[in-house]
């Protein structure tokens, strides 16, 4: 990526490009930018909540577009694993993406909270008990995510993933070995730093890269509810969480019974109920 900012002189625009270490968050460092281009130094600048706010294209890296990012410096400034993670988490291998710094942030938040999980203030607090059914369904669900986007390069869905899964299982406020330990071995192949220390501090003497990847086990991560919407003559009206084990029948009976099916039909009357599994309830009325 490159940033750009534009400067105007009478009625002509200009673009520049900017170096990027003089960007972030897309705000410009003013004093630093009049320092590097001091042909601009009593430049007026319209700002937004007293910031410059720059816009920015997806180039590739070159020095004479000022956009090179030195991985050595965010290395030494968040981690090679917070670096490794997010170049997976820009997208798609195959294309070009925008270097943002707020994603950088937003990956190393994750790393840290990941590790908070094993702890309680700085004492590893990991617990032996047995999972929960929910817990195994989080579990397993990334499993089978991080298995069909590795066979297909899709790295940055399964970080998207496991960021979904760690607040799942935060909200559980799940400390379970049976849980982290496999956790630890998937998030091996993206952060093998973090994953091997924790693995170390979880009383294992080998490696990580050495332990077997999880089994996936279907039935474990399958959804216990289905989400109905509920529509009223084609139109959706609210949602509904049923059981995935309910007939259509009872799916029907259910919904008929409901207060908003009452609000929608108000003093008009119900001339069927489509039901298609899984997917949708439709409410014909007149």
């Amino acid at each position: 990526m490159c940033a750009r900012t534009s400067l105007s002189a009478s009625s002509s625009t200009s673009e520049i490009h900017l170096d990027i270490s003089l960007v972030g968050n897309d705000k410009l460092d003013l004093d630093g930018f009049r320092a590097w281009r001091p042909e601009f130094a009593d430049a007026e600048f319209v700002l937004e909540n007293g910031e410059y706010i720059c816009g920015w294209a997806v180039e590739k890296m070159s020095k004479s577009m000022f956009n090179v990012v030195n991985p050595d410096k965010i290395c030494d400034d968040y981690g090679a694993d917070t670096l490794r993670l997010y170049e997976m988490f820009l997208g798609p291998l195959e294309q070009s993406k925008p270097w943002d710094t707020k994603g950088i942030d937003g990956v190393n938040r994750f790393l840290k909270k990941f590790w908070r999980m094993f702890f309680d203030g700085d004492s590893l607090a990991v617990s032996d008990e047995e999972p929960t059914n929910e817990e195994l369904k989080v579990l397993h669900k990334l499993i089978g995510k991080e298995e069909y986007d590795i066979e297909h390069f899709s790295f940055n869905t399964t970080v998207s993933a496991f960021m979904i899964a760690l607040n799942d299982l935060s909200a559980l406020k799940c400390c379970k070995r049976a849980i982290l330990e496999p956790m630890t071995i998937l998030l091996s192949p993206f952060a093998p730093h973090i994953a091997e220390e924790l693995w170390s501090l979880l009383g294992h003497e080998d490696s990580v890269t050495y332990a077997s990847f999880p089994v996936f086990n279907p039935s474990l991560a399958a959804e216990e509810s289905v989400k109905y919407p509920v529509s009223f003559n084609g139109k959706t009206r609210f949602m509904v969480d049923l059981p995935k084990s309910m007939t259509p029948a009872e799916v029907e009976a259910e919904i008929r019974g409901m207060e908003q099916t009452s609000k929608w039909v108000g003093d008009k009357s119900i001339v069927k109920i489509i039901v298609v599994p899984g997917r949708i309830v439709n409410i014909v009325i007149k």
